[in-house]
């Protein structure tokens, strides 16, 4: 009998079920065993009776006799499973051979069971049968939602820059080389590391990904490694870590740069041995995993600083990969800018929105310190605040130099140059640029920094190392009324 806490099946706390026998006897018994175990259940006494059941409705199981009045239960099976060849079936016959198991299993039956037949054998087996078909469903939908998301196609692109890195994407995929991905944040490192792992001979085995920047030394080489009941306070269970979860698959390790030094000599043995020992064990673990790592940062230069093995990352720069920040890929923006359009739309139940000329020339016109991810946030803030239908640019980030909200509301005036006005250098105006958006943005953010950094594409350390560039004090931006 399925347990109490299976996952439900089809929206249906329990299966349905179709019996296929001649013998009316037998298929009021089995009807009775299964109505009683909360089963569906319909019944079908001859072959066309059967076939037609199966074309007018979906059944999540069927058991059906070897011998049948006019043809062999096997036969029957096969014309099921072209007709729904995700139902499993479950032979019962009453001349029993190893020769018959072998060819009912070999042709695509689940499993096969002898008359007269144990009943709790039989709801055993269909409990396995249909959790199996559903553990079956789930792994396709997962496989399909990544490749939906994270395929080649949905990498939306019309650059020459990016067209590049996709070909050698293509390329490295097929090897099990370890790739280096370098990039700013918000450039689609993790989405390029999903496309490697989908388009290689893995794509069917686990993709695991942890940002090394995002916990501290204690618990990193716990969640790398995992480790033993016991071997730190709070470690009340032994648990597996990613590397053991990406067995067959890949890991990916993004912002490897922030990894701390000692846990890069352990990670140094796993990329030579694939072996390493969890936290409190003295027994090894071998891996078979393909190694993906990102980061933002120049290894290089870390490496002079003595914040970066020398040894690993050589080891690691195997297959370079070198991601372009988007102001370098300008030509881009208009597809990604219908892309986020029609996405965000759609995921939100919101109407249909455009851009207008005003807004796509401002979105065009800035360098995008936050990269894609940064385009993607301001899209989204623009469609859920703008009323109408066009999204003007009132609504696009990034602001105007300082002044207040409603002086940066709209874009300034156009007016003829004056070649007498001296110019400032380029740096320092890039740099009066990025503190006004950041005074902007603390603005609209009622100085909430977690919103603010997630909206310019920053993790939360490097937006206030901004802050202090500039000499911004957040709290002068918080809200009085919180």
């Amino acid at each position: 009998m399925p347990s109490a806490n299976s996952t439900e099946l089809d929206s249906r706390p329990v299966g349905k079920i179709l019996i296929v026998d001649d013998d009316q006897n037998l298929v009021e018994l089995i009807k009775t065993r299964l109505l009683a175990a909360d089963y569906e259940v319909e019944a079908a006494l001859d072959e066309a009776q059967a076939r037609t059941r199966v074309q007018d409705d979906s059944f999540d199981l069927a058991i059906v006799d070897l011998r049948l009045t006019n043809s062999n239960g096997l036969t029957l099976m096969e014309e099921f499973h072209e007709l729904r060849p995700e139902m499993p079936v479950i032979i019962l016959t009453g001349f029993g051979s190893i020769e018959n198991a072998v060819d009912a299993m070999k042709k695509g039956a689940y499993s096969y069971l002898t008359k007269p037949f144990d009943a709790r054998e039989l709801l055993l087996q269909i409990g396995r049968a249909l959790e199996n078909r559903r553990l079956t469903a789930e792994n396709r939908r997962l496989k399909d939602l990544l490749q939906e998301n994270y395929g080649f196609s949905n990498i939306v692109t019309r650059s020459e820059k990016m067209r590049r890195v996709l070909e050698t994407v293509a390329r490295v995929a097929k090897t099990e080389s370890t790739v280096y991905i370098h990039g700013q944040s918000g450039t689609g490192k993790e989405l390029i590391a999903k496309a490697l792992h989908i388009a290689s001979p893995r794509k069917d085995k686990p993709f695991v990904a942890i940002n090394c920047a995002a916990l501290p030394e204690s618990l990193l080489e716990s969640e790398l490694f995992g480790h033993e009941k016991g071997s730190f306070t709070g470690a009340v269970r032994s648990t597996k870590g990613l590397f053991s979860q990406a067995h067959e698959g890949t890991i990916f390790l993004d912002e490897i740069g922030d990894m701390p030094l000692s846990i890069q000599v352990k990670l140094l043995r796993v990329l030579e041995e694939r072996v390493f020992y969890p936290i409190g064990s003295d027994k090894p673990v071998k891996v078979n995993v393909r190694v993906v790592v990102a980061t933002h940062k120049d290894l290089v230069e870390e490496v002079k600083k003595g914040l970066f093995r020398e040894d690993l990352f050589y080891r690691i720069h195997v297959i370079p990969i070198r991601l372009p920040p988007l102001k370098d890929r300008k030509e881009d923006i208009p597809y990604l800018v219908d892309h986020f359009l029609n996405r965000i739309c759609s995921d939100n139940k919101l109407p249909t929105k455009t851009v207008s000329p005003a807004a796509m020339q401002r979105l065009m016109a800035h360098d995008w310190p936050g990269n894609v991810r940064q385009l993607e946030n301001t899209i989204e803030y623009a469609l859920v605040m703008t009323g109408g239908e066009t999204i003007g640019p009132e609504f696009i980030l990034p602001a105007n130099p300082p002044g207040g909200k409603e002086a940066a509301a709209a874009p300034p005036p156009a007016r003829a140059p004056d070649h007498g006005e001296p110019m400032k250098p380029l740096k320092d105006a890039r740099a009066d640029f990025e503190k006004a958006y950041l005074i902007e943005l603390l603005e609209r953010c009622d100085g909430k920094a977690a919103q603010a950094a997630e909206i310019a594409g920053k993790y939360r350390a490097d937006f206030y190392d901004l802050l202090k560039k500039h000499g911004i004090k957040i709290q002068d931006y918080k809200s009085t009324e919180s």
